[in-house]
């Protein structure tokens, strides 16, 4: 699935950053957000075949923005990973009950990130390559 496009809505530039170059690196094409509110008239004008949202964002946060994605038909089937620094058990399953589809904790691991996007969304243009941690 070469060059599907990959939403990231993510406020902190080093972690967009990171997520961007993971992302490009495996084959996918990126576009970004540093708000939820850019990022949802993104995600309808581009329809990506996955967002990566923070939860914590300036305005709007990720709950919020999630609502809106899956309240508008046109976005509603895209899954969205959030990636957040929160890392207790509790909230990743309050995280996953509120509707997201996966979730990735801070700092990000390189490995279980390129997972869990391929596992919701397939390959991208190239192989891993043996991808580690950063």
């Amino acid at each position: 699935m070469a060059n599907e496009l990959v939403l990231v809505i993510e406020d902190n530039h080093m972690n967009a950053k990171l997520l961007r170059d993971v992302l490009q690196a495996q084959g996918y094409e990126v576009a970004e957000s540093t708000n939820a509110e850019e990022g949802l008239e993104l995600a309808r004008a581009r329809l990506p075949a996955l967002i990566l949202m923070d939860i914590q964002l300036p305005g709007m946060n990720g709950d919020q923005a999630l609502r809106e994605l899956k309240r508008d038909p046109s976005t509603a089937a895209i899954p969205v990973i959030a990636v957040t620094a929160s890392v207790m058990p509790m909230e990743r399953n309050q995280i996953l009950e509120a509707g997201f589809d996966g979730f990735q904790g801070k700092p990000i691991s390189v490995k279980e990130l390129i997972n869990e996007v391929t596992s919701l969304i397939g390959g991208g243009g190239k192989p891993s390559g043996g991808a580690g941690e950063y």
